[in-house]
């Protein structure tokens, strides 16, 4: 049985005094591909904010594997602070991944620049390294913000909506690559996409938010279910 590394009991989380996930029960074992789906509004990003600590949950609890810490936990989101025109090379890019760790270092060291070279190759971008972050397309500014994500965690990585404004091949390329990191580097990750299109569901499993409601089951199963409700 897969150990598990998050579990959420009860979980209510919000905005001021606008609840918007109730009592949210389920659990991610490791080496899940889980697929939060769910309308605009319904609490996807709610979700992961309160998982990530981003946010404090109003009431219940989020419980993580005692070997797992936050500051380990990766995180793409959707929005980054990075705009097209930043002027930074890719490594410096990938290298801010580590921050979340360093404490009051200052400075990055050779775990952290031989981490970014890592993360560069594993996903087979280590031509862009110098490359400036501005002069790259859609596809391969996605590529490097993940392996900004890697940076901070090999273990659980959070993406919120990754594939937005991607061109269907970009996208594709980048399905495939998570796949890859999932099924062949043990990574586990949980990916906000659009409930719309079942080509985004590309994990294992399906967390739908839906009407309060909360479904987590494999993603054939899920299927099953939306298609007997068309």
């Amino acid at each position: 049985m897969a150990k598990i590394l998050i579990r959420a009991k009860d979980l209510c989380a919000g905005y001021g005094e606008r609840i918007v996930l109730k009592r949210a029960n389920f659990a991610i074992a490791e080496g899940d591909f889980v697929c939060v789906v769910g309308a605009n509004g319904a609490g996807k990003s709610t979700l992961i904010k309160a998982i990530l600590g981003l946010i404090k949950p109003k009431a219940g609890a989020i419980e993580l594997a005692k070997d797992l810490k936050r500051s380990e936990l990766g995180y793409m989101p959707q929005d980054t602070q990075f705009e097209t025109d930043f002027p930074a090379s890719v490594t410096e890019i990938v290298r801010t991944g580590a921050l979340g760790r360093m404490g009051l270092r200052p400075f990055y060291g050779t775990a952290e620049r031989k981490a970014a070279s890592d993360c560069l190759r594993m996903l087979k971008i280590g031509k862009l390294a110098q490359r400036n972050f501005a002069e790259l397309s859609g596809g391969q500014r996605q590529k490097v913000l993940l392996a900004r994500a890697l940076m901070a965690s090999r273990r659980v990585l959070f993406l919120d909506e990754p594939s937005n404004n991607l061109d269907y091949k970009s996208k594709a390329d980048f399905y495939a690559l998570l796949k890859r990191l999932n099924a062949e580097e043990g990574l586990t990750i949980v990916m906000i996409t659009h409930d719309v299109d079942v080509h985004d569901l590309i994990g294992n499993k399906v967390l739908a938010l839906r009407d309060e409601d909360l479904w987590l089951g494999e993603t054939a199963k899920y299927l099953e279910v939306i298609h007997e409700h068309c």
